[in-house]
């Protein structure tokens, strides 16, 4: 767990800008994402077009794209904040998969070889991939079998963006020396966003929307809609001043006076938010420090700025 360190004393002007959670509810749609819990059946792009409609949004967007029979996390940006959803590509994923095998075998074999195929594994794309076919290393974190029973195991897999379970169970089969296919997937987390009380279904957006279009009822949309800062939460902050928020907005880099506080945790070159004192997402860079070294500058550029989430003009020109 990462602990937040003070850098410079420094308050925020309620006058302008809004903290997350109290965006007006036309706002705070426009800035939404959603953890959605996607149905088996629908591509993620025709999901995608649903919540658009659903909505009356101008555009939706998502990340990590599951295939029609894969149920689960599928994370959804609306208006602007379907520019946020990038910085989820890279970020960690598990899955609850049960894979069937082709034939029985001991129970200890596949114990030895799903712990055999943790860590660092060698994975080229199956056929029907949107990437280019060759041999790449993937990371699995860990896998925790659940049940085994004659040819199907059950088991959780957490690993790095970019693997194919369909590819693994496949690899896991060949090791065995038997076979093997995955019978069936459902995403369970991907970086801040899990199977917990934010997940919600098709339905719930929809009735959630009406309730509020026909009752003025705001609190079951904000909880099926979330700030676009809550697709952001697996990534190390720096907090900034008021002063430095419209000069980020215009493409400045991020200077060290600038800088109010950080999470202890940054490496040189890690992808980090830059956000205000009230918590609303600026943008996004790499660290050209480390934490530390952050924290005892004294003048310089600290954040190499790569994309900007904020609209100039929220906070008021402060700079020259």
């Amino acid at each position: 767990m990462s602990k937040f360190l003070i850098k410079a004393e420094s308050e925020t002007n309620t006058d302008y800008g809004h903290y997350p959670d109290k965006r007006p509810i036309i706002e705070h749609l426009q800035r939404g994402v959603i953890n959605l819990d996607k149905p088996i059946g629908p591509t993620s792009h025709e999901v995608d077009s649903w919540v658009l409609r659903i909505l009356h949004a101008k555009k939706t967007g998502h990340g990590g794209t599951l295939d029609p029979k894969v149920t689960g996390v599928l994370h959804i940006g609306v208006d602007h904040a379907t520019r946020v959803i990038h910085l989820l590509l890279v970020a960690p994923k598990e899955y609850v998969c049960l894979m069937r095998l082709h034939q029985e075998v001991e129970e200890e074999k596949i114990i030895h070889i799903l712990t055999e195929f943790q860590g660092k594994i060698f994975q080229t794309p199956p056929l029907k991939s949107a990437v280019k076919r060759e041999l790449r290393v993937r990371q699995i974190y860990y896998v925790h079998i659940l049940e085994i029973q004659e040819k199907e195991v059950l088991f959780i897999i957490g690993c790095e963006a970019g693997t194919y379970i369909r590819k693994y169970c496949h690899d896991i089969g060949e090791a065995l020396g038997i076979g093997a296919h995955m019978a069936e997937l459902r995403r369970t987390k991907v970086g801040p966003f899990q199977e917990d009380e934010t997940l919600t279904t098709l339905q719930e957006l929809t009735d959630a929307y009406h309730y509020w279009k026909e009752d003025g009822d705001e609190a079951f949309l904000r909880k099926c809609v979330l700030p676009m800062e809550a697709a952001v939460n697996h990534l190390p902050k720096i907090v900034i001043r008021d002063s430095a928020v419209d000069a980020i907005c215009h493409g400045a880099d991020l200077a060290s006076g600038g800088i109010v506080g950080l999470e202890d945790d940054i490496k040189k070159d890690d992808m980090v938010t830059v956000q205000t004192l009230k918590g609303e997402l600026v943008a996004s860079g790499e660290s050209m420090y480390s934490s530390l070294e952050i924290l005892q500058s004294e003048k310089g550029i600290m954040v190499d700025i790569k994309k900007v989430f904020m609209l100039p003009g929220t906070y008021p020109k402060m700079w020259k």
